[in-house]
C-alpha cells in the first residue's frame, strides 16, 4: 500500500470515527431526555408525598389537643351542619368550625378552620382529621390563583351548596383516620354517620 493510499485509508477511518462519535452523542442525547423527564417527574412526585405527608403532621401536631372535644370548642370550634354524609361514597362527618377563622380570609396549616369528628357507638366523637376553608371572595379579594396548602390545592364548592355558604374553597386532611381513596379527598369512605343521634358528649 502506498503513502498516497496509507493516507486517504486513515482520512476515512478519522471521518468514520468522527460521525460514528457524532451518532453516539446524538442517540445518548436523545435517550437521556426521556430519563431526564422520568427523574424531574419522579422528583416532583416524591417532593409532593414529602409535602404531604409534611402536612399530614402539621395537622396531627396542632389538632393532638382536640381528641377531646370540650378543648376543641373551649379553643372556639362549634358543631355546624350536623353530621355530613353522602349518597353512596361514605361521609365527612361532624364538623367543628372556628368562625373567626373562616372569616379571616386566609390559610394557615397552624390553625385549621374546621376539626372533624366521627360519632361513635357509645355516644362518644373520634377525631379523624381537619378541613381548611376560605370564602372563594374573600380569597380572591387578596390573591390571583387558587389557594393551596403546602402544595396541596383545595377543592372549589360552588354556590348554592347544601351547607348554605357562598362559593368556598375547602381541603380535608384525614389526618387521624387512614381514608382508602386518598388523604385530602372530601368524602372518606370508612367515616360514618350512623352512631349520630343529634347529641355529642
Amino acid at each position: 500500500m502506498t503513502n498516497m493510499q496509507q493516507e486517504g485509508l486513515t482520512m476515512q477511518i478519522r471521518r468514520f470515527a468522527t460521525y460514528a462519535v457524532a451518532g453516539v452523542l446524538v442517540l445518548l442525547g436523545l435517550s437521556s431526555s426521556p430519563v431526564r423527564a422520568q427523574r424531574a417527574h419522579a422528583y416532583a412526585r416524591a417532593h409532593q408525598q414529602v409535602q404531604a405527608s409534611a402536612l399530614v403532621q402539621v395537622v396531627r401536631d396542632v389538632t393532638a389537643r382536640f381528641q377531646d372535644v370540650t378543648v376543641a370548642e373551649h379553643a372556639g370550634y362549634f358543631l355546624q351542619f350536623g353530621c355530613v354524609s353522602g349518597l353512596d361514597y361514605g361521609a365527612m362527618g361532624l364538623h367543628f368550625v372556628n368562625m373567626a377563622l373562616v372569616l379571616d380570609g386566609e390559610l394557615d396549616a397552624t390553625q385549621p378552620e374546621i376539626v372533624i369528628y366521627e360519632p361513635q357507638p357509645d355516644g362518644s366523637l373520634q377525631l379523624i382529621g381537619a378541613d381548611y376553608l376560605v370564602l372563594a371572595d374573600a380569597w380572591h379579594a387578596t390573591h390571583t390563583s387558587p389557594p393551596e396548602l403546602m402544595g396541596q390545592l383545595l377543592h372549589l364548592f360552588e354556590a348554592p351548596n347544601r351547607f348554605g355558604l357562598p362559593a368556598f374553597y375547602t381541603l380535608h386532611v384525614w389526618a387521624w383516620k387512614d381514608s382508602p381513596t386518598g388523604t385530602f379527598v372530601n368524602w372518606h369512605a370508612n367515616v360514618s354517620c350512623d352512631a349520630y343521634s343529634g347529641h355529642t358528649r
